[in-house]
This record gives C-alpha cells, sequence and structure tokens, in this order.
C-alpha cells in the first residue's frame, strides 16, 4: 500500500496468498504529469538515493540553470518511472525479496520468475479480473467467504462498508459510467460486493454447476453470461494473456499497437463480448 502511494499507481484489487499475490492497479498518468519537480524528486528519494544534483535539491541548495536542466532530464525519467508497472513490480518484488532472505538468513533469488501481466482494456476485463483475484482464497479453499478472505481487498472493502466508507488505500468505486465520470472503478461499490459474494457461493465444491435465479445486476449490466462469469473466475489467469477484453477492444488495441493478431482473442470473443442481436 505505501510503496503504491509512493507511485502513481491506485490498487483496485489485491490477494496475497502463501506462495504469489496478484494485484490489479490503475496507472493514473495525469497524477503523475501534475507532480511539480519538488514531488518527483521526494518520491524518487522514497525509494533510491537519487543523484547529487537531486540530493542537493533536496537539501534546498540553489543550483544554476544548467544544473537545474540536468535534474528536470533526469527527473523526466524518473516521472515515467512512477507510473510504470514494470518498475513498481521490481520494487515490490525486491522488498519481499530481502525481507525474506533476511528472515531465513540466506542469498540468491526468491521469485521464480519476474511477474505475468495482463491488460485490461474494458469494463467486463475489469470486473473479471478483479472477481477473479478477490476470490483466490475462496478457489484455493483457504476461506469460505468474502469477508473471511485474510489478505484481500474484498476483505477489507466489506469492513469499510459496513461503516459506508470506502478504504483510502484502495482505488474507490465511482459508480456505472455517465458523463462526467469521476475518476474511480466505473462500477456500484454495492453491486460489485454482491457479484463477488454470489460468485464465492457458486465457486464452492457443494455448489458446483449451481447457477441461482438471483443474479447480480452488474451480470446484466455487463451482458456477461453466468456461466461464462463463474468460469472466468476459475480460469481467468490460465485463458487469457496480455490483453484481455471484448474482442472489439483488443482488435482496436492491435491495430494502435501494429500488432496483426494477439494470443487469447478467441476465448476474449467467447468470453468477454456482448452477444449479437440478430
Amino acid at each position: 500500500m505505501k510503496l503504491a502511494e509512493i507511485f502513481a499507481l491506485d490498487i483496485c484489487a489485491y490477494a496475497v496468498m502463501s506462495n504469489h499475490y496478484h494485484v490489479v492497479l490503475h496507472i493514473n498518468a495525469a497524477q503523475a504529469e501534475a507532480w511539480t519537480l519538488r514531488e518527483v524528486v521526494d518520491r524518487w528519494h522514497q525509494l533510491c538515493k537519487g543523484s547529487p544534483l537531486s540530493q542537493r535539491f533536496a537539501r534546498n541548495e540553489t543550483l544554476n540553470a544548467a544544473e537545474l536542466a540536468q535534474l528536470e532530464e533526469v527527473a523526466a525519467e524518473w516521472r515515467a518511472r512512477l507510473m510504470d508497472i514494470s518498475w513498481f513490480m521490481r520494487m515490490l518484488n525486491e522488498s519481499i525479496a530481502r525481507q525474506a532472505n533476511r528472515e531465513d538468513g540466506c542469498t540468491g533469488h526468491f521469485w521464480e520468475s519476474r511477474f505475468k501481466s495482463q491488460a485490461l482494456l474494458d469494463e467486463r476485463a475489469l470486473a473479471a479480473c478483479m472477481a477473479y483475484v478477490d476470490l483466490n482464497p475462496i478457489r484455493a479453499k483457504m476461506a469460505d467467504t468474502p469477508e473471511t478472505s485474510d489478505h484481500t481487498s474484498i476483505q477489507r472493502r466489506i469492513s469499510a462498508a459496513q461503516n459506508d466508507k470506502q478504504p483510502q488505500q484502495l482505488f474507490p468505486f465511482a459508480g456505472n459510467p455517465r458523463e462526467p465520470m469521476p475518476v474511480g472503478l466505473p462500477f456500484q461499490l454495492q453491486d460489485y460486493l454482491e457479484l463477488v459474494d454470489w460468485s464465492g457461493r457458486c465457486l464452492r465444491e457443494d455448489k458446483r454447476g449451481a447457477i441461482d435465479e438471483q443474479l447480480p445486476p452488474i451480470i446484466e449490466r455487463l451482458q456477461i453470461d453466468p456461466r461464462h462469469w463463474l468460469y472466468l473466475n476459475r480460469n481467468f489467469e490460465s485463458r487469457f494473456k496480455s490483453l484481455v477484453g471484448a474482442a472489439h477492444s483488443m482488435r482496436s488495441v492491435c491495430k494502435q499497437l501494429g500488432k496483426r493478431w494477439t494470443q487469447g482473442i478467441r476465448d476474449c470473443e467467447r468470453y468477454l463480448s456482448p452477444p449479437t442481436i440478430s
């Protein structure tokens, strides 16, 4: 949480498991672009030593025009890193590895590999991925309900919702899309909580294959088949690769990136694209 506050990144969902973790992030580019030079330097110094020039600047020593121009050039790179998920994961994984190695009294690699990431292109992909992450402990049979799922964003959100609040450390729910749209997740908080609760119940072993007739309204708004939704809750990570969203969203991004095709587009078309009207 503290690391994300240094970066221009908002935490949408997370789940910390025994041997891995998941996190859904929102890149707040507007926030990073609005930072002053002082804010960029102060934030970077919370992560690294910086440079002799940035240290002098932080001590309020006077820099001449050439030195200031040089610092601004370096700070532009730092600003870009502070809204870069790869840099965030690098810092997060490094800090976890150092702590674990200290506890175990050893050195060397802690993580088996770097990290895997997926770009979520639309509301359906976002909702599916967040629910997949929040339901990790239930799928792993470590918890029976979302509110008893320790070390998850859903547990934190439910606890705050009981006091009619949203946790300050998490990206807030801003309600369904509208104009003007406030900054936040494009769902109603209550709708999402009901969705995760319903999904968690259906994922239980004694409820396999059972679909409650009382579907959460958000399922209908997102136009997702409930059976497809439960499949996504079990297989989101394994079925999708770098880009996730409705097929038309993926084709649009592929065109922007100059790619002719992307892996997983057929699954996106089947599970995340709205039904066609004939």
